[in-house]
């Protein structure tokens, strides 16, 4: 009995650390912020409105997220410790992209209701168009190439 019970406190604690190891978000201020990653958030947010900011830890690496709004749509942009520009998701109008990608996304919701679209870029390259899909009560995300074409993996 005693040998079931370490094994089980061991699973508990294993579970524990990969869920932690996952990924952990905090809401932060401004004034939390590295002197590189300020300096990046003034360079890329001339013009917009800042949400808020946080800092998040994914694989074992330290990010920083300003959430944005320009021109009413959201605009967030993901760095690194050292101010780089990792990834920047930006709201777009479905019915402005290409026809294969509004066919691509409404296949892929099926029945769901695309409520929004964003662009994703990483590095500056346009690596997939990210749609929020509500069915019923439940909501979901889906992805497709920068043409429309299905991904190999998420993004």
């Amino acid at each position: 009995m005693k040998g079931l019970f370490g094994i089980s406190v061991f699973a508990t604690l294993l579970f524990a650390a990969s869920i932690a190891n996952a990924q952990e978000e905090k809401k932060i201020r401004r004034n939390q912020l590295p002197a590189a990653v300020e300096k990046t958030v003034t360079a890329e947010t001339q013009g917009e409105t800042i949400k808020g900011f946080s800092r998040e830890v994914e694989k074992g690496k330290t990010y920083y997220e300003a959430a944005t709004t320009i021109n009413g749509h959201t605009r967030d942009i993901l760095m690194d410790t050292k101010g780089n520009v990792v990834e920047v998701e930006e709201q777009v109008d479905i019915s402005t992209l290409p026809a294969s990608v509004q066919d691509a996304l409404k296949r892929a919701a099926g029945t769901g209701t695309i409520e929004m679209v964003e662009s994703l870029t990483k590095k500056g390259k346009l690596v997939a168009y990210e749609g929020h899909v509500k069915r019923g009560q439940k909501r979901s995300e889906i992805q497709v190439g920068p043409n429309g074409e299905k991904l190999k993996q998420p993004e």
